[in-house]
């Protein structure tokens, strides 16, 4: 479902974009080339700040959303997903929020008010609040990570977990494609 927000914002949707049916998207949210939303996905930007004013949530070419993703911002604050990144099924990514490109984030993860920079890869279930996660870092699953986390206590993303990464970012690729080729049999 693709609606305003209250204060009259409509999404903008690239039409080499495929988004679920039954996923929804509000407000000031602009999703880019060959992205994938997948089903019941839920993206809003419709909280305003004080003064009124909302930031955009963009999400960034050839990157993909799954199933039972929440996107949403505290007060209008802006959250820019990169591209070719992967947001793994019923991850949450609440602003102020920016993910850089090639991300992976895991299953069931939440990030909020924080940043994480290219090529970092966030396992499932894991936490990141309040913090600059630089650019490659690998978060192992269940972790949480917050302002007073020693990063030089976490590793670097290996090979082989840029090349799943990478993988699944092919992958859902690959489904826009497909559901675009078939979406008006929904």
């Amino acid at each position: 479902m693709i609606r305003r927000n209250p204060r009259g914002d409509l999404p903008k949707i690239h039409p080499g974009a495929f988004v679920d049916p039954t996923a929804i998207i509000c407000g000031l949210v602009v999703v880019e080339e060959n992205v994938f939303i997948g089903p019941y996905a839920v993206i809003r930007a419709d909280e305003m700040d004080a003064d009124g004013h909302i930031d955009p949530i963009i999400i960034g070419a050839h990157s993909n959303i799954q199933d039972g993703v929440v996107i949403h911002s505290k007060s209008g604050a802006k959250v820019t997903i990169g591209e070719h990144t992967s947001i793994a099924h019923r991850a949450i990514v609440h602003g102020p929020c920016t993910v850089g490109n090639g991300v992976f984030i895991g299953f069931n993860s939440v990030l909020f008010n924080c940043t994480v920079a290219d090529r970092c890869v966030v396992r499932h279930n894991a936490v990141v609040d309040g913090c600059h996660l630089p650019a490659g870092f690998y978060v192992r699953s269940t972790a949480q990570i917050g302002e007073k986390t020693d990063l030089t206590s976490l590793p670097q993303v290996t090979a082989s977990a840029s090349e799943f990464s990478e993988d699944v970012a092919r992958t859902n690729n690959d489904l826009v494609r497909g559901y675009k080729q078939i979406q008006n049999e929904f």
